[in-house]
């Protein structure tokens, strides 16, 4: 069993694709980020860098005791990795994988989010902020678009590559037209389709519906921790 503790963010959402996809017995463990659930010492314990997704697997490979991770990317290494599943094993295709897993960690998704946060969060609209994350958004779209053109998924075979990519390609909340990607915008259609990912999303309006900044509070705990929050 895992224990997954999880908001419905392009990053929780991740793990409940790959949890459905591959059939693995799991149990929800809602964080409300919003209202600052994931600084409770608790589930500090579990997530160190107090963010979600995180897990607990009580039934590791090595038999020992539970295993904490966190992480999103290097949770879907490690499962993947724990069942064969979604991850190729020839050594070239499976380094291919992790290099696309890598850069949906440290290009897509923080520059999307950065996107979100300017764009759609931020009081202080800041033209050279928005432009900025717009542009490089774009970018990665052409650099995924690219790829695609080529390949039916990001590395051949469904893979936890496109898992990763998958909740952060948001063309109406990142400014984008996603007619201009056509290879993108075919990919996601398919990745759209799929039965496991409908669940997960699913899955996710039964925890949360609302926006994730309400109130000043919500904004405050969501935005403006500093490294006093870690001590």
């Amino acid at each position: 069993m895992i224990d997954l503790y999880y908001w419905t963010t392009p990053n929780g959402h991740k793990l409940t694709i790959f949890l459905e996809e591959t059939g693995l017995p799991y149990v929800i463990k809602p964080i409300n980020i919003s209202k600052g659930e994931q600084f409770n010492p608790a589930f500090l314990a579990i997530s160190p860098n107090n963010r979600i997704p995180a897990i607990v697997d009580h039934a590791p490979e090595d038999g020992g005791p539970p295993l904490a991770m966190f992480e999103s990317g290097a949770i879907l290494l490690y499962l993947a990795d724990k069942i064969g599943s979604l991850i190729p094993v020839a050594p070239r295709a499976r380094l291919d994988c992790i290099q696309w897993l890598f850069w949906q960690m440290a290009n897509l998704g923080p520059m999307a989010g950065q996107n979100h946060h300017f764009r759609l969060y931020a009081i202080e609209k800041l033209p050279y902020a928005m432009t900025r994350y717009l542009k490089e958004t774009g970018r990665l779209y052409g650099v995924l678009n690219r790829r695609l053109a080529t390949h039916e998924y990001i590395v051949g075979d469904y893979s936890i590559a496109d898992i990763a990519s998958y909740p952060w390609v948001q063309p109406e909340r990142q400014g984008q037209d996603i007619g201009e990607f056509p290879h993108l915008k075919r990919w996601k259609e398919a990745i759209a389709a799929r039965p496991a990912v409908q669940r997960a999303y699913a899955i996710a309006k039964t925890i949360n519906t609302g926006p994730a900044v309400t109130d000043e509070q919500s904004r405050k705990v969501l935005f403006g921790q500093d490294q006093h929050t870690v001590r």
